[in-house]
Parts: structure tokens; C-alpha cells; sequence
């Protein structure tokens, strides 16, 4: 249940509230939003009466069933205000949300070596990411197919970050691993195989970085949002939402499906951003830039990006990754969509060559 205070309610009375609530056996969880205050409700709640409970405060507006099966993560729970994942980095705060300039993501697959990575870095920050991607563990469908350089791989990736302040976003792939990770990383990163894997999905939850949680290959809308749930239920409310395309019939053309559909479907029933992954969506190189610039008209949040200096002798995922020419070229291009929807940051749109 969600209670929704009125505009003008005092601080006071809502911490009295909240009291109240904790002797009734409910976890209360207050969430401060733009316009209103809101005071979630996390319990056993199916036998109160939702009338008696507004009946408490004259200052409460009004009490709400939240009927879906993930609750924090439900768009209700924050009485349908976006919500704002805001991640320090060297370079200053940068802001996921409905509410925010469009962020870019770029970078490789995988961690391969230091003037690689450090090189990548500047290149994606220059054409205006924000925050690099690459691997450090890998999760890959082959056991013989290159697994990532492991902890190695955080030391290059925190001199890229050094290097130039970016943010800067790995995947876990065993809890053991995620104490070590987060000395580096400033979003933990959950895959697509690890979607479902609610062992790691509690550990993560439990810590205080920003998670991006990937689709799972095969995953429905509900699984994916009650793996979210998960993490929100552990404590960490601070989630992005990360298509990269889904298995369906016909992989002969592209790697996946990228499910553009899936941004205002999730606007429709959760707060939290949305970014989207064309290149893993895709797996093409060359089909990457037109489902960016269709992201964006759609509304997405944020854009991941797979960006190599040599994609043919990648280590991993060359065929999907970006040249840093061909990704300045993407950016400017991107700006022409982006300041057309208003989500680009304020600067004049550069004329293309």
C-alpha cells in the first residue's frame, strides 16, 4: 500500500506516521518526490482497510493498493513520479531519469589492456559519454571463449578512470567478486544471464552502488521488474533497467531482438530509468546507430554503446563495437534526435561533416 501525504504535511507528522506504522508490524518507507511525499507500505496489508488507515491523519490525501506483484518497483509506489538514480563520478554527479539529459554509456566489451582502455576512455568522453563500460569478468556462453582478465581488469579500468573521470560500469558475476568490484566501479552492472540468479541479486541489493540490471535473454516484462524487485527489497533503491535485446525466432540477420516496445511499457508500470543497449540488441556493427537514434524518439534514458579502436581483433564482441570515429559520428548524430525530444544536454547541435 502506498499513503500519499498532502503537499503541506509536516515533517513531524509524517515521522509520527511512520511510528505508527512500524507498531502495526508494516515496514514504512518514505519517498520524497517533486511534488508530493509519498510513505510506502511493506507488509502484510491485504486485510486492512485502506479507508480506516486515511483516517489516521487529517494530513494524509489518500491510501492506494499497489496490485502488482513487484511493489517498489511498481510506477504507483511513487505515485508515477519518475524516480532519479544519481551517480557521483570524478567529473561530477550524473543524473538516470525521465526528468534528465539523455546519458551515454560507451566503451569495449572487455578489459584488454591498459593503453587500450585508457585510449577508449578519452575517445568516448571526448564525443561526450559520460561513463565507460568494459568487462572485467566476462560470463560467456563458450567455456573456451575468452572469460575477461578478472581482477587485473579493475586496476586498467581504474586507471581509465584516473585517466579522465569517468564513470565507470562492470558486470559482477559471483558475490564473491563484488567487494573488490565496487572499489572501482560506480554502477555494478547485473547480466542478462545473471537476470534470475536472486542469490546475487540479494548481495548487490545490500550494498550502496548503483545497480544496472540487464534483461535476461528469454525474460518477460514481470520477471525482469520482480528481479528488480529483489534488489529494492534488499535495500538498494537505486536501479536502472537495461534492454539488450531478446531471443525470439529469427537470430539469422541479428544477434537479438532489440524490444524498443519495452520503453513505454516500462514507463507505464515502473519509476525506475530505462537505458537501452542497441549493440548487444543487435550485434551488428552497422545496425547500431539507426535503433540508437529510434531509442531516443522512443524516449530511453540512457544509450549503452560498445565502442572498440579495433574491432576486428576484439577479444570479445567485435562485430557489434563502434570505432571511436564511427562513435564521434553516432554523437553528433544522436544530438539532432536528442535536442529535437529535449533530452540532450544543453549544447548548440554541431553541424556533421
Amino acid at each position: 500500500m502506498i499513503v500519499v501525504m498532502k503537499p503541506e504535511a509536516p515533517a513531524e507528522e509524517i515521522d509520527r506516521l511512520s511510528a505508527e506504522f512500524r507498531e502495526m508490524g508494516l515496514t514504512p518507507e518514505k519517498i520524497v518526490g517533486k511534488h508530493k511525499t509519498v510513505v510506502g507500505l511493506v507488509g502484510e496489508t491485504a486485510e486492512m482497510d485502506a479507508l480506516q488507515l486515511q483516517d489516521l491523519s487529517p494530513w494524509i490525501e489518500q491510501v492506494l493498493r499497489v496490485e502488482k506483484p513487484y511493489k517498489r518497483v511498481s510506477k504507483e509506489y511513487r505515485h508515477g513520479e519518475p524516480s532519479e538514480v544519481v551517480v557521483p563520478t570524478p567529473n561530477g554527479p550524473v543524473t538516470f531519469s525521465a526528468f534528465a539529459p539523455l546519458v551515454v554509456v560507451a566503451g569495449p566489451c572487455s578489459v584488454e589492456n591498459e593503453t587500450m582502455i585508457v585510449e577508449t576512455a578519452r575517445r568516448v568522453k571526448a564525443a561526450g559519454a559520460k561513463f565507460l563500460r568494459g568487462g572485467a569478468f566476462k560470463p560467456r556462453t563458450s567455456p573456451y571463449a575468452f572469460q575477461g582478465h578478472g581482477e587485473s581488469a579493475l586496476e586498467l579500468l581504474q586507471a581509465a578512470k584516473d585517466a579522465t573521470g569517468l564513470g565507470i560500469i562492470t558486470e559482477v558475476m559471483d558475490a564473491a567478486d563484488l567487494e573488490k568490484i565496487c572499489e572501482v566501479t560506480d554502477i555494478v552492472q547485473v547480466g542478462a544471464r545473471n537476470m534470475q540468479n536472486f542469490s546475487l541479486l540479494k548481495k548487490v541489493g545490500a550494498q550502496d552502488k548503483p545497480v544496472l540490471l540487464k534483461r535476461g535473454m528469454s525474460a518477460t516484462i514481470d520477471e525482469w521488474l520482480m528481479a528488480a524487485e529483489y534488489i529494492l527489497a534488499a535495500g538498494n533503491p537505486n536501479v536502472i533497467l537495461c534492454e539488450r535485446g531478446i531471443r525470439t525466432f529469427d537470430n539469422q540477420y541479428a544477434r537479438n531482438t532489440l524490444d524498443l516496445a519495452v520503453i513505454p511499457v516500462l514507463r507505464s508500470l515502473t519509476h525506475l530509468p530505462i537505458m537501452i543497449d542497441p549493440s548487444h540488441g543487435t550485434g551488428k556493427s552497422e545496425y547500431v546507430p539507426s535503433m540508437a537514434m529510434a531509442a531516443i524518439a522512443a524516449g530511453t534514458d540512457s544509450l549503452m554503446i560498445e565502442v572498440h579502436p579495433n574491432p576486428s581483433k576484439a577479444l570479445s564482441d567485435g562485430p557489434q563495437s563502434l570505432t571511436p570515429e564511427r562513435f564521434d559520428r553516432l554523437m553528433q548524430e544522436l544530438s539532432i534526435i536528442g535536442n529535437a525530444v529535449n533530452r540532450w544536454e544543453a549544447n548548440p547541435v554541431p553541424v556533421l561533416a
